[in-house]
């Protein structure tokens, strides 16, 4: 919304309103949060320092695939999700409304899922959320071959928003299963390291594709890797700790 109708409010500079809106907003963000009280976990005082190397955490296979679910799954978003106005806007010729129509419709499927995603976490278990969040973004790639309309990338682009949801919220969740309360900071750590900078490298790449390769390249390149993750979610179902998690509920 801020791009469509702050395109114009500085007429010499296109999408200067644009920018201006968006400084307001974080400098409003940046408010609320010095209004926080700093994160303090109510056991903490009897925490015993982690004796695991993090060697040790992140070479658990429930570990791998929690930190893979989210960084593919950031990273094919991000990258679909930066291309599409790219395609739509400079190679197809569609207006600035109309991607917005699109984009927006994308942010409601990627946050709206997350009010059920707790309840069906524990109704269908956390890799299979994933498992139909992967299958989502496969699908969502599928879509975006078959046509170039508003509507081919409306749906293509709901799809990536629901698929992102379910195999991020349930890779997040995932990774809590594989360490201690001592050990999270560590195991945080690497798991926001990758996930933020896989998805940083793909919001750049992403115009580099449209460039050389098109759209149609661009939906080809999720599929083998959201395959593998599927294989991989299917290896680890029967995790001792999946079991171990599930009895602490």
């Amino acid at each position: 919304m801020l791009a469509t109708n702050g395109q114009d409010w500085i007429v010499s500079i296109p999408y200067a309103g644009t920018m201006f809106a968006l400084c307001a907003l974080f400098v409003l963000q940046s408010a609320l949060f010095l209004m926080l009280d700093a994160a303090r976990d109510h056991d903490e005082h009897e925490q015993l320092p982690s004796e695991r190397p993090l060697a040790e955490i992140v070479r658990q296979p429930l570990f791998m695939v929690a930190v893979l679910g989210g960084t593919v799954g950031y990273g094919l978003m991000t990258l679909i999700m930066t291309a599409t106005p790219l395609s739509m806007h400079i190679n197809d010729g569609f207006s600035i409304e109309e991607v917005s129509s699109v984009i927006q419709a994308h942010v409601l499927g990627m946050y709206v899922p997350s009010l059920a995603a707790g309840f069906l976490i524990e109704k269908v278990g956390v890799t299979r959320l994933m498992f139909v969040g992967a299958f989502g973004l496969l699908v969502a790639s599928i879509i975006g071959l078959q046509g170039h309309s508003v509507l081919h990338y409306w749906w293509a682009l709901v799809l990536l928003g629901v698929g992102w949801n379910f195999l991020y919220v349930g890779g997040t969740t995932l990774l809590t299963y594989t360490y201690s309360m001592a050990e999270r900071f560590r195991a945080q750590a690497v798991n926001e390291f990758l996930v933020f900078g896989t998805s940083a490298t793909a919001s750049l790449l992403a115009g580099t594709v449209m460039h050389f390769f098109g759209w149609g390249i661009l939906m080809l390149v999720p599929m083998p890797i959201l395959i593998a993750i599927c294989a991989a979610l299917v290896m680890v179902r029967k995790d001792p700790l999946l079991d171990r998690a599930a009895l602490a509920k």
